[in-house]
């Protein structure tokens, strides 16, 4: 393997060399499926090169409800298949894959009705906890449990006693999606992927009926470019159709767009030790553990606005809002939410009209010589559909192509984690800093933890936390830039930390010390850094103020009214 840096030098080096070269593959698209794509790509021998129009992830990848999960509701729709599949990928993850970035956790289901339903949901979930052994898979997670209803009030004090009769615990897990598909990526570039973000696909190259490269521009600077490859992969998600049309639209897969927002409150707001999980008239809904935080979410609905930001109306939040108070003994307030987001599924278009019921599976479509399409699926699965992606585009090439291996590949920072984490105490002591923030760092960066450490040693001043988001340390906020492919302030705050959502002014109160520590690694000039800060408030008070409009149309209006930050010329 070799280095896995994603910093503006490597950025360089990589857009030079798409010029130059011709690839095995080129993915275009830099969330989680691209990103699976191009490292079941590189690690089959593949010279590949991936472009993301965005910052990594600022899709959906990184406006997930944050779980790897196997989709406990698709037992009721009979769909075994997607939930064998999707729980054998949780125990790889949990266990060979993504060890510190994957952990699991427990949820509450509680019961509302007195005779059937415990024997109901208690058979679903004693087969979702069977379908985890199945094929070979680990588990990786506790088995589940039946509680009495004052055995649930123990480990969730801020529930309704007359909401519920019981409950079963059962457990899942999570992530950090932005940082997953990121940490994706530093692996694939480990292995030899040229990736480069903020570079927009513009069309495609043909020869005859063939696609033999894509035309991309160069956001930062404006400057366009020919990428010449043997095969190009569409993984671009709810903008699939829009990419299909820059090659006429052949074969079209439609994806349709449904809108899922989560509300972010403070721990001390719900008193419970465990997750928990409701029914709705619709879906579920979650309430799960982030640290000193909660993610409550999450809705439903179809939209066909803006792709690049969703906005959450004041209907969204009241929803959420609604139905997570309907169980709890102190119901939650529009005071009480810390941050909001919003994200878009990509669901594979069906005969029905509610996003609801259209497919959570992926299809991949070989709709033109040279061009591969993947869409629909879900975070879970996204190794799966990594995998049959790299399998169309073996089709297409010359010559043998290996078998997928990623389900035996660690990402960088996985290899060694355990035993460093039962170190950290001892790396606590070596390094001067706190054990806490050892253990936030190991959790965040795995092994790659060394790096970090390099850091404060040689400048101590960014072994100090931020003001006013003191869970993260300043190095964090260099190394996002340094190593992890952040290009502009907004990157760092909503990505590579989750400090948007996470403190009350929604990161505006850190904006000038992040922007004073990024300037020198990205050669901001003061302009630069002045507008950096400038559009950061910009987009925050437009999200502020969409989510005070009481429908889609509006909310859509006012958070169109913060534009993307471009460079200074």
């Amino acid at each position: 393997m070799g280095d896995s840096r994603l910093g503006p030098a490597e950025r360089d080096a990589a857009l030079d060399r798409m010029t130059t070269e011709e690839f095995d593959v080129i993915v275009v698209g830099g969330g989680v499926v691209g990103a699976g794509v191009a490292l079941d790509a590189a690690t089959r021998g593949l010279s590949v090169a991936l472009v993301e129009a965005r910052d990594f992830a600022s899709g959906t990848s990184s406006r997930s409800s944050k779980l790897i999960h196997g989709g406990l509701r698709y037992l009721e729709q009979y769909n075994f298949d997607l939930v064998r599949e999707a729980l054998t990928e949780r125990g790889l993850l949990l266990q060979r894959i993504a060890p510190h970035l994957v952990r699991p956790v427990p949820f509450l289901f509680p019961l509302t009705h007195r005779m059937w339903e415990r024997g109901y949901v208690g058979a679903g979930i004693a087969l979702y906890d069977a379908l985890s052994f199945s094929m070979g898979s680990t588990r990786g997670v506790p088995r589940h449990r039946h509680l009495l209803r004052r055995q649930a009030l123990r480990l969730a004090p801020s529930l309704r006693k007359d909401a519920f009769v019981g409950a079963v615990q059962y457990w899942d897990a999570q992530m950090d999606d932005a940082r997953y598909v990121m940490t994706m990526l530093r692996t694939a570039a480990a292995y030899g992927a040229q990736i480069a973000s903020r570079t927009q696909c513009t069309g495609f190259l043909r020869e005859g009926e063939r696609v033999t490269g894509v035309r991309i521009r160069d956001l930062e600077s404006g400057t366009q470019s020919k990428v010449r490859g043997k095969q190009v992969v569409n993984a671009t998600g709810v903008w699939t159709d829009d990419i299909q049309e820059l090659v006429g639209g052949r074969g079209q897969i439609h994806v349709k767009a449904s809108k899922g927002i989560h509300l972010v409150v403070p721990r001390d707001r719900i008193h419970s030790s465990t997750g928990i999980i409701l029914r709705t008239e619709k879906s579920v809904l979650f309430v799960i553990p982030w640290g000193r935080h909660w993610i409550v979410g999450t809705t439903d609905t179809a939209w066909d606005l803006d792709k690049a930001h969703p906005a959450a109306s004041k209907v969204d939040i009241d929803y959420v809002l609604e139905h997570v108070n309907a169980v709890l003994n102190t119901p939650l307030t529009h005071d009480d939410v810390e941050g909001v987001y919003a994200g878009l599924r990509p669901l594979l278009s069906g005969e029905s009209d509610e996003t609801s019921r259209l497919s959570r599976e992926h299809v991949v479509a070989h709709p033109v010589p040279g061009l591969v399409i993947i869409a629909g699926g879900k975070f879970t699965t996204y190794r799966v559909m990594a995998k049959d992606a790299v399998d169309a585009v073996a089709h297409g090439l010359d010559g043998r192509v290996a078998e997928s291996c990623t389900d035996r590949i660690t990402l960088v920072g996985g290899e060694g984690y355990q035993a460093l984490w039962n170190f950290r105490y001892r790396l606590a002591q070596k390094s001067g800093v706190h054990v806490a923030r050892i253990e936030h760092l190991l959790h965040r960066y795995g092994t790659l933890i060394e790096d970090l450490l390099d850091l404060i040693r040689e400048r101590p001043d960014l072994g100090e936390p931020l003001a006013g988001a003191d869970d993260y340390l300043r190095a964090e906020i260099v190394y996002a830039a340094t190593h992890e492919g952040a290009r502009h302030l907004n990157d760092v705050l909503a990505r590579r930390t989750r400090i948007s959502i996470e403190t009350w002014d929604r990161g505006v109160g850190v904006a000038e010390e992040a922007a004073e520590l990024l300037a020198p690694v990205l050669g901001w000039t003061k302009d630069q850094k002045d507008r950096e800060i400038e559009y950061y408030h910009k987009r925050v008070e437009a999200e502020r103020d969409s989510q005070a409009q009481d429908g889609d149309q509006e909310a859509d209006a006012r958070r169109r009214g913060a534009p993307d930050i471009v460079p200074t010329p």
